[in-house]
């Protein structure tokens, strides 16, 4: 069975081919630039079809915009306005005054507050542990924070967090606002709920530059972490729109397991493995390459939806109450007493 390491191949594959494919030369010029953007675009982003996005039509009506005289600021104003029409994320056009995005969540409510959560949940009285921020709640049901899959966690810092929160008879794993980081620890974290290999879905790669020529799906399983700490007493991940990338590629893993309840919102969506690409002028473009399929073969491209929805008011916080966790315990409640 293959494991996460194979992505490592993949993108050595992507990089194969992106040295081997003949590069046009563009003028460094505001129609150089455009036009390697678009083109750079049309050879590499494997989600035309899915969004339904014509990019041919795209090209036309953005291009006529372009003039000769143009300031670097507008033309990078016109670039970035071209890219949200692909309602993506991932996609990034970075200069060194400016990153333009398409952040998706922005337009949806927050649903979380760390300093509510602090306060009158935790009391200002957590343990912290390589970006984990960890406790045992009242009622003894254990709660954890990761912010950042970014965070490096070794295997010694998860064996000291789930060896404290081993007595704990439920625990809630919280990971509202990760906007994602390292699939590596998607992988070490879900390795410590599992039992036996888990299938945990499909990567797929550009094979040449046509909208539709990608690889076959290429299978990958995460195993259970060897000698070290397990938690197999019921869990609740919370969940919102901020939770993007690998955190959306961990819920939609997390979401297979029998002992799991995804509480919260739909998660942000971000559901490939980064490519980034130079324009004439210095500018970069990042987006994403290669599709990750769920288990069942679907493209988590726009989140995964909640087992359980929750949403978190501006009345709840004058409150004190953070619905989302006061939802978990009530679920692990019910589950712990049966």
């Amino acid at each position: 069975m293959k494991k996460l390491p194979v992505i490592l191949g993949l993108l050595l594959t992507m990089l194969a081919f992106t040295a081997c494919h003949d590069q046009p030369q563009w003028n460094d010029d505001p129609y150089g630039n455009f036009d390697a953007l678009w083109t750079i675009l049309d050879e590499h982003y494997p989600f035309f079809e899915y969004k339904d996005v014509d990019w041919e039509q795209v090209r036309v009506a953005y291009r006529a915009k372009i003039s000769p005289k143009m300031t670097t600021t507008e033309l990078f104003d016109l670039c970035g306005a071209m890219l949200k029409e692909l309602r993506d994320g991932h996609v990034n056009l970075i200069a060194s005054h400016d990153v333009s995005r398409y952040w998706i969540w922005e337009q949806y409510p927050v649903n979380y507050d760390e300093r509510l959560v602090d306060e009158h949940y935790l009391h200002f009285d957590y343990r912290r542990a390589s970006g984990i921020k960890y406790q045992i709640l009242p009622n003894n049901f254990g709660y954890m924070y990761y912010g950042s899959f970014s965070s490096s966690v070794g295997e010694g810092n998860l064996d000291l967090v789930l060896n404290y929160l081993s007595t704990c008879d439920g625990l809630i794993i919280d990971v509202r606002s990760n906007g994602g980081g390292y699939l590596t620890n998607v992988e070490k974290f879900v390795g410590r709920f599992i039992e036996q290999s888990l299938h945990a879905g499909s990567i797929q790669h550009k094979t040449g530059p046509g909208h539709d020529e990608l690889s076959k799906p290429y299978e990958y399983y995460f195993e259970p972490t060897k000698n070290h700490i397990h938690y197999l007493k019921p869990v609740v991940v919370l969940a919102n729109r901020g939770s993007f990338s690998a955190t959306n590629n961990f819920v939609s893993i997390m979401k297979q397991l029998p002992q799991v309840t995804i509480v919260g919102d739909t998660t942000g969506g971000g559901c490939g493995l980064p490519f980034t690409s130079e324009l004439p002028n210095g500018w970069n473009v990042r987006f994403s390459a290669s599709p990750i399929r769920d288990a069942d073969g679907n493209l988590t491209e726009y989140g995964v939806a909640p087992d359980v929805r929750v949403d978190l008011t501006d009345a709840d916080r004058l409150a004190g109450r953070d619905t989302y966790i006061d939802a978990a315990c009530e679920i692990l409640a019910k589950q712990t007493t049966k």
